[in-house]
C-alpha cells in the first residue's frame, strides 16, 4: 500500500479544465499556478503535490482535454474526410476552441510544451496525409492528386467556418459539426474527382 491518500480524479480533471479556461483566458503570460489553483477551487498544495511546474501542468491539461484529429478509416475516402473535417470542427468551434487557438500561436514560445504541441501536431498531419493517400490507393482519387492541397482546402475551410461562425449561432455548429463537415467534403470531392 503507498502512503497518502490516493488522488482524486474529480479533482485533476477540474485542475485541467481550470487550467486551459485560464490558458485561453490569460495567454502563457498570464498562466500561472496560483490562478488555476483559484479556478479551480484547490489549494496552490494540490497542484504542486502533481506538477512540479506550470509547463507539466499545461502539457498534461492539453493531453487530457483537448481533442486530436485521429486517423479514421471508414472505408471510403468521403466517410474519411467527412470524419476528418468533423473532428477539425469539434476542436475550433467546441469548448477548447480558444485553447486550440492560443496554443497555434503560443506553444512554440513554451519550454516543454512547445515540444509536446509539436508531436500532436506532426501526428496530426500524418494521420490526415494517411487519409488521402488511402483514397489514392484505392483510385477514388487521381493519383497526382496534391494530398497537401486536398488537406489544406479541407482543413482551412473546417477552421475557418469555426473562427467565423458568430457567436449566436456556435451553438448550432458545435450541434451539426457532421452536417458541416459533410457538406464541405461534398463540394470539394466534386473540385477533385471527374464527373
Amino acid at each position: 500500500m503507498t502512503p497518502g491518500r490516493p488522488r482524486d480524479p474529480g479533482v485533476d480533471r477540474r485542475i485541467a479544465r481550470a487550467a486551459l479556461d485560464l490558458f485561453a483566458d490569460a495567454g502563457w503570460a498570464g498562466f500561472a499556478m496560483e490562478a488555476v489553483a483559484r479556478r479551480a477551487g484547490v489549494g496552490k498544495a494540490s497542484l504542486y503535490l502533481r506538477w512540479t511546474s506550470k509547463e507539466a501542468l499545461l502539457t498534461d491539461a492539453v493531453t487530457w482535454r483537448l481533442a486530436r484529429v485521429a486517423d479514421v478509416d471508414t472505408g471510403t475516402l468521403r466517410g474519411d474526410l467527412v470524419e476528418l473535417a468533423t473532428q477539425m470542427l469539434d476542436i475550433y468551434a467546441g469548448e477548447v476552441s480558444r485553447v486550440a487557438l492560443r496554443l497555434g500561436l503560443e506553444a512554440a514560445a513554451i519550454p516543454g510544451v512547445a515540444e509536446h504541441y509539436a508531436q500532436m501536431r506532426n501526428a496530426q498531419v500524418l494521420a490526415a496525409r494517411d487519409i488521402v493517400r488511402r483514397g489514392i490507393d484505392r483510385g477514388e482519387l487521381a493519383p497526382d492528386t496534391s494530398v497537401t492541397l486536398l488537406l489544406d482546402t479541407l482543413i482551412g475551410g473546417a477552421m475557418m467556418h469555426a473562427m467565423v461562425t458568430p457567436d449566436d449561432r456556435r451553438a448550432d455548429l458545435v450541434r451539426s459539426t457532421g452536417t458541416y463537415a459533410a457538406q464541405l467534403v461534398s463540394f470539394l470531392l466534386r473540385a477533385v474527382t471527374p464527373a
